[in-house]
């Protein structure tokens, strides 16, 4: 029993790494002209496409809330100098 499963095994691992063209696809194995590599390019830029767009998204969140923060400082920075000159210093 135990020669048949090493046999088993052996058969498996000579056929697992046994470079076979038969299962390359057109697009791997160099018929960079067929529908199939032509289809997996589309594929390919149609993600790099909303990648690109996602993370520019994000970019574009972070300049937005960037420029509303110095917006926000710089109104809290013009109220605080305008009390400032208004009240009355006081003198101990």
């Amino acid at each position: 029993m135990k020669s048949w499963k090493l046999k088993l095994l052996g058969a498996f691992c000579v056929a697992a790494l046994h470079p076979v063209s038969l299962f390359a696809c057109a697009a791997c194995y160099g018929a960079s002209d067929s529908a199939m590599a032509k289809g997996m390019n589309w594929g390919i830029f149609s993600l790099l496409g909303i990648v690109a767009m996602v993370l520019g998204s994000v970019a574009t969140f972070f300049v937005f809330i960037g420029k509303k923060a110095a917006a926000a400082a710089n109104e809290a920075e013009q109220n605080t100098a305008a009390q400032a000159q208004t009240e009355p210093t006081q003198k101990s």
